[in-house]
């Protein structure tokens, strides 16, 4: 056995999580945990035909929603404004 083996480090830890809700469709806003929808949306990458997608409030409440969309095929993440 090697007990002088390297704990993983916590940035090792939280991308490990981040790519199990992704495969998952699970994001994690705060507390609160959201399961994506999916749209019909070419991906620039790939150009695989759906992606799953959320919207959030960036800027001012009188500008739109940012839209940001992840492939279901590759995981390219893009946006629209």
């Amino acid at each position: 056995m090697n007990f002088f083996r390297t704990p993983p480090t916590r940035t090792s830890e939280t991308r490990f999580m981040q790519d199990i809700r992704r495969e998952l469709g699970i994001i994690t806003m705060g507390e609160e945990k959201v399961e994506l929808s999916k749209i019909k949306k070419k991906c620039e990458k790939c150009g695989h035909d759906e992606a799953s997608y959320y919207t959030r409030q960036m800027r001012s409440a009188d500008e739109g929603q940012t839209t940001f969309y992840t492939c279901t095929k590759c995981m390219h993440q893009f946006q629209d404004n």
